[in-house]
């Protein structure tokens, strides 16, 4: 687990309250999206500068926008 990102007890208490999605299915995953907006939020960085571990950042802020 990387700095400010979710640790598996803490995803396990996330992922439930997620419930299903409209949409196409995301090829990453829920949790890197997820993993991708906490980075963002606590590093204050622009959207731009996401690592790209976490996804490319335009698919990352497209959803987050939806």
């Amino acid at each position: 687990m990387r700095r400010h990102e979710l640790s598996d007890a803490k995803w396990s208490r996330i992922e439930p309250l997620l419930g299903s999605r409209s949409g196409p299915r995301s090829k990453r995953g829920d949790r890197d999206f997820i993993n991708a907006v906490v980075w963002r939020v606590k590093t204050g960085v622009q959207w731009r500068d996401l690592p790209a571990r976490l996804g490319h950042w335009k698919t990352v802020y497209n959803r987050f926008h939806r």
